[in-house]
């Protein structure tokens, strides 16, 4: 881990494209606190830490999914108006007249 010093106002670099500019520091209730500004490619995904676990979380539990419980999501989606669907539930898909 890197470990650095930065008044408000100063900055870090990352690479090419990250910058971290420390914007102000202070204090509320007792607890310091920092505020930084980030600017970072379109590319690059920045996320706040209890974000970031909860997507991963969120991305675990959708791979755990089983095949047939992920084709019920499927077909209730496409029921419902999905992209290939457009129909309500009980509907029956239109068939191209050929």
């Amino acid at each position: 881990m890197l470990i650095l010093t930065r008044a408000a106002g100063e900055s870090i670099v990352i690479g090419d494209g990250i910058h971290i500019k420390v914007l102000s520091i202070y204090t509320k209730g007792g607890k310091p606190f920092i505020k930084f500004g980030i600017t970072a490619p379109r590319h690059i995904k920045v996320y706040r830490e209890e974000i970031y676990e909860e997507i991963k979380r969120e991305n675990t539990m959708a791979a755990a999914t089983s095949p047939q419980g992920a084709l019920e999501l499927v077909e209730a989606w496409r029921a419902f108006g999905g992209p290939t669907g457009g129909n309500r539930a009980g509907a029956q898909p239109e068939l191209p007249v050929r």
